[in-house]
């Protein structure tokens, strides 16, 4: 009960603060968010709950009516991360996930430093496909008992933690702000990127992180072999190698799909195709499941992605986002790249006391306000520039699932992970703004 009054007097006093710049109903809507938010953080109430709570919310303080906000949650972006997560309950349910860690960390040295990139670098892939907070936990037991030395466990930990933010980078359906965007691209009939191309313009800036960041974890480390290692794969199991080629085709067909749509200007609706391969995960002797095992869906982060959804229309359409992006002007006198670096560190920061998927809801439809009196792959490039930085939550337990799953280690202290964390942003948003501005400008 403690958290619920403490997120009712945040919200009272940042709609008190918001009333003396703002109009009435723009000052009861952030006093709504901030309410919402400290909730997220706090956990005074369940992630799900929370999350519906803009349906009953937004009507009674009439900021938009019920029909408007249910439709945020049926969104057909949503079926793109719904047909995602069957696949990905397949691949934990019949342990394939444990052959690809093995055969991703077989590839790299037994030293600490090897270690610090084997655990980052696997754990990056992985949470490209599947859920950063499954692949944490999974990854945490193996860091912990690699070594007895206090520091290489803090080392391996915060690799694998950070590993699992960056790599929801990769995809579309890695992290919510990912989904956020790609849902506001839509809903404003804007160009949208196809899986390949999305991840094509990740790459870059994935990779780059995932060499310096283990490299910035590795410093001053001693480089004795580690011997705990075993190079030992596990044999795929039939039912196992169905599914392995089950997710080669499905491959196979994004990356087809992104070609097609470069070179020829068609392509088939990627929400479909996933949640195709998603339902055949149910189909008897080609698939794995059956439908008890969706009571392991997370719905709690679909109904998340509809309050995203919802509060990213609410500050459009009751016109908030324009009036605070009126107030940052001087945004828009920036150059370019001075421009990515600013929106960038100011996402950064503020993601690290905030719900990442709050905070992409917020800043996507402010800063698209700047992406409309600019040229559109430069305003495409903005908003994605918001987004990625949105993931580079490396300071606080709070900021992020991974963070706060170490952090239950007690191996780490706060001020160890905030100092890394910290020199951390600071590259991510150098590395984000370099490569948007001299690599996404050659797409």
């Amino acid at each position: 009960m403690k958290g619920i009054v403490t997120a009712l007097v945040i919200g009272v006093a940042f709609f008190a603060l918001g009333f003396l710049v703002f109009s009435l109903q723009h000052a009861t809507l952030i006093g709504l968010v901030a309410f919402l938010v400290t909730l997220w953080t706090n956990e005074a109430l369940p992630l799900g709950a929370v999350s519906i709570l803009p349906i009953l919310l937004f009507p009674i303080f009439g900021i938009l009516d019920t029909n408007a906000v249910t439709a945020n949650y049926s969104k057909s972006i949503i079926f793109l991360f719904l047909g995602g997560f069957m696949l990905a309950i397949a691949i934990e349910k019949i342990g394939l996930h444990k052959y690809f860690s093995a055969k991703l960390l077989s590839f790299f040295p037994k030293t600490p430093r090897g270690i610090i990139y084997a655990l980052a670098v696997t754990s990056a892939l992985l949470s490209s496909i599947l859920s950063n907070t499954t692949i944490t936990l999974m990854l945490m037991p193996i860091a912990l008992f690699l070594s007895e030395n206090k520091k290489l466990k803090v080392r391996f930990l915060l690799a694998t933690a950070y590993g699992a933010s960056i790599g929801g980078i990769l995809t579309p359906i890695g992290t919510p702000p990912n989904l956020i965007l790609m849902g506001f691209l839509e809903d404003h009939a804007l160009p949208s990127l196809a899986f390949g191309e999305w991840m094509l313009y990740m790459l870059p800036i994935v990779t780059m992180m995932l060499l310096v960041m283990p490299w910035l974890l590795s410093l001053g480390v001693n480089e004795e072999s580690i011997d705990d290692m075993t190079d030992d794969i596990p044999e795929l199991t039939g039912t196992q190698k169905r599914l392995y080629i089950i997710i080669g085709l499905l491959a196979f067909v994004l990356i087809a799909n992104t070609f097609f749509k470069q070179f020829f200007g068609f392509s088939l609706n990627e929400k479909l195709v996933l949640l195709g391969f998603g339902l055949l995960m149910f189909v008897p002797k080609v698939g794995f499941l059956e439908w008890e095992d969706t009571r392991a869906m997370p719905y709690e982060i679909i109904f998340l992605f509809g309050a995203g959804f919802s509060i990213a229309s609410a500050f459009s359409s009751t016109g908030l986002a324009s009036e605070i992006a009126q107030r940052m002007h001087f945004i828009s006198d920036l150059p370019l790249f001075w421009m990515f670096v600013v929106v960038a560190l100011f996402v950064t920061f503020s993601t690290e006391v905030t719900s990442n998927t709050a905070l992409t809801s917020i800043a996507v439809p402010i800063f698209y306000e700047f992406a409309k009196e600019m040229p559109p792959h430069e305003g495409m490039m903005l908003l994605m520039v918001a987004t990625v930085a949105a993931s580079y939550a490396f300071m606080l337990p709070i900021a992020t699932p991974p963070n706060a799953i170490v952090m239950s280690s007690k191996v780490i202290h706060i001020k160890e992970m905030a100092w890394v964390g910290l020199k951390l942003n600071v590259i991510g948003v150098t590395l984000l703004s370099f490569v948007a501005y001299f690599v996404w400008g050659l797409f």
